[in-house]
């Protein structure tokens, strides 16, 4: 429905925006749609937007919920590259995916923070 109401913003002259995809990806990662979490992530670019730190927050948030640890991890590694600082709510998300993976895991956060 998130993404319905998203594509439909044009047809009434309203230009999604930054909150608006950060909204989206969110709906999407509480309906176990971190697919189509990544995909709004990486279409943002295409539509003159940056995503910043909310919007990587829905998304390492989406592939949290859905176990998707690697995917979560490589989301706050790639923040610094697109000079976006991870802040608490970052890390607590990318800290709950760990939660949800196999062992050693924490470990592999631990360094991303080092």
């Amino acid at each position: 429905m998130a993404l319905i109401l998203l594509s439909l913003m044009p047809d009434v002259r309203l230009v999604p925006d930054e909150i608006s995809y950060s909204a989206a990806i969110s709906a999407c990662g509480k309906g176990s749609q971190w697919q189509l979490a990544l995909n709004l992530l990486s279409l943002m670019p295409e539509t003159s937007l940056v995503p910043d730190e909310i919007t990587y927050n829905a998304a390492i948030s989406a592939c949290s919920k859905c176990g998707q640890w690697q995917l979560a991890l490589n989301l706050l590694i790639l923040m610094p590259e697109v000079t976006l600082v991870p802040n608490e709510i970052t890390y607590n998300a990318a800290i709950s995916a760990c939660e949800k993976g196999s062992h050693g895991i924490w470990r592999l956060a631990l360094s991303c923070s080092a």
